[in-house]
């Protein structure tokens, strides 16, 4: 599978990485805004075609996949373009900038049946499905709490700091908290509370979010930009507990019984990054014929869409495309 990446930051730098250490996919071309950043992104990473601009990548008939690695606030219009030509899409998380812009691609996609995916990576990975099958045989009874914590201190950087490109801690770092709950725990939401530290551009900084779950669950989550955090999950149960040592990227799972006693500690399997499986799995569900993958259903990326337009509205967090928001 022949991908071309839109972006030339850090994270699209991660894929590049990930891609030059695949079997069946390969970082085949690369999309900039100039040409000058496409042609040094291409040359450090080994990629055969640099385009000056994404339109230009999008049209290339060889790109099998388009893999748009931008800020949140420039998902949609290369997005939009990519599935009008036909182009299968994996986009990274936050999905769009909003449920609206979310909704629009998705009803797109569909209306076009071309393939689209949101990447979050943590989704794709060998510990969710680890997971769900301890909880599943029953290891930890029934699940009661869950707790999770992301939190990277990333001092002032534009992406989390500016509206225009839709920053704050909650669409780069709480998505992943709140995946995490959702990839364990489905039920539905009775309540929500939540609350938020702000910077002086009105992002929000650190936040705090509680959800009560149909079945007797409780979710406690906190995110934040401006601090290191622990970044541990827990899913406690009536007979014990689930520890996830990074909910960005689990590398090994601790299985604890009654009174917290140590039954076993489960490592993942090695990786290129963690970024393959979304790439392998884009490759195996297009092969398949399918529109969407089954780790990531685009009923499921709406969903998480619109939880967290819920809590930027409570906490007075916008950006410029929000509109009546």
């Amino acid at each position: 599978m022949r991908v071309g990446i839109i972006g030339t930051g850090w994270i699209a730098e991660k894929a590049a990485i990930t891609l030059g250490g695949m079997e069946n996919c390969q970082a085949y071309a690369v999309g900039s805004r100039t040409q000058q950043k496409a042609d040094a992104f291409a040359a450090r990473w080994n990629i055969p075609k640099a385009y000056g601009t994404y339109s230009a990548l999008i049209a290339d008939p060889d790109v099998d996949l388009v893999y748009v690695g931008t800020p949140h606030s420039h998902h949609f219009d290369v997005t939009r373009e990519a599935i009008i030509v036909g182009k299968p899409v994996l986009v990274e998380k936050a999905f769009m900038a909003n449920h609206r812009q979310a909704r629009e691609i998705v009803d797109l996609a569909r209306s076009a049946n071309v393939f689209l995916a949101e990447a979050i990576w943590t989704r794709y990975q060998p510990a969710v499905n680890i997971v769900r099958s301890l909880i599943a045989k029953g290891k930890i009874g029934s699940p009661r709490l869950i707790t999770a914590t992301l939190g990277y201190s990333m001092g002032d950087k534009p992406r989390i700091m500016r509206p225009d490109l839709c920053g704050g801690a909650l669409l780069d770092l709480g998505v992943y908290a709140l995946n995490f709950v959702r990839m364990f725990c489905d039920a539905p939401i009775l309540d929500i509370r939540s609350q938020c530290v702000k910077s002086q551009t009105g992002m929000d900084l650190t936040n705090a979010i509680s959800i009560t779950l149909e079945g007797g669950i409780l979710a406690n989550l906190q995110s934040s930009a401006c601090c290191v955090g622990d970044n541990i999950g827990v899913i406690a149960g009536t007979e014990g507990n689930i520890i996830i040592d990074n909910i960005n990227n689990p590398q090994r799972i601790r299985l604890n019984g009654p009174d917290r006693t140590f039954l076993e500690d489960i490592h993942v399997p090695g990786q290129i990054t963690g970024y393959e499986y979304q790439f392998a799995a884009c490759r195996r569900h297009i092969l398949d014929g399918k529109t969407e993958p089954d780790e990531m259903p685009l009923d499921e990326t709406l969903y998480i869409m619109r939880l967290m337009d819920g809590l930027r509205r409570e906490w007075g967090v916008r950006y410029p495309m929000d509109g009546d928001f």
